[in-house]
């Protein structure tokens, strides 16, 4: 290897643990994770994490959220909805996503999303402040079912719901730990439309058990 060589990557790893030790949070990674309220189909163009150290993180997180029903993988309507869109879990999982490595807890997180059951696209800027930062910090001793014993965890996930009406509810959990709300914001209808205004206005459908259900029953405004 050659001198030059040597040099940045000995630069690269003087980065690295620079930001490493600069982290505020006492662990390597937190969690972002999103779910919606069965039936109520969304779609995530992209989530973009502003952390502690003022850095921007792109599409930290997209796609399809967790969701309860539909279960499905065909277009067979069930003849009984088991699913219950209305209002929120007592206790959510984790919901579908992925850690944010490299980045700080964050302060903000800019998500836009199609709702694809109305159909509208949405966007937000969720203010995460100290006091929830300082939650996800706190170190607690909990007895988890999983394993049997006491365990020392940390709330290090960030959990979003997303309902339909431009609804954005957040909490934050750990694998052990009961969830605390920590807010709930009302987003803005994005007059651009789906994906940039890319598609002239056309949404993806929602699946097939999505849209019988709509029909039979409507969607459950004001109840998120």
């Amino acid at each position: 290897m050659s001198k030059l060589a040597c040099v940045v990557v000995l630069a690269l790893v003087l980065v690295a643990c620079s930001t490493a030790n600069s982290r505020s949070m006492p662990y390597d990674a937190w969690r972002l994770g999103f779910f919606a309220p069965a039936y109520m189909e969304v779609w995530i163009e992209t989530a973009d994490v502003f952390d502690g150290s003022g850095l921007v993180y792109v599409h930290a997180g997209s796609g399809i959220p967790a969701i309860s029903y539909p279960r499905s993988s065909g277009t067979e309507i069930p003849k009984v909805f088991k699913g219950k869109p209305e209002g929120w879990p007592k206790r959510m999982g984790w919901g579908k996503g992925k850690y944010v490595r490299g980045a700080d807890l964050p302060t903000k997180i800019y998500i836009r999303w199609q709702s694809l059951v109305e159909p509208q696209t949405y966007h937000t800027t969720i203010d995460i402040p100290e006091s929830t930062r300082e939650i996800m910090r706190k170190k607690e001793n909990v007895f988890c079912q999983f394993t049997g014993k006491i365990e020392v965890e940390y709330r290090e996930a960030i959990v979003i719901g997303l309902a339909p009406g431009g609804i954005a509810k957040v909490w934050v959990t750990g694998p052990c730990l009961e969830p605390i709300e920590v807010t709930r914001v009302q987003a803005n209808v994005d007059p651009v439309g789906p994906y940039d205004g890319e598609s002239n206005g056309e949404y993806d459908p929602p699946s097939a058990e999505s849209r019988a259900y709509i029909e039979k029953f409507g969607i459950p405004y004001g109840s998120w």
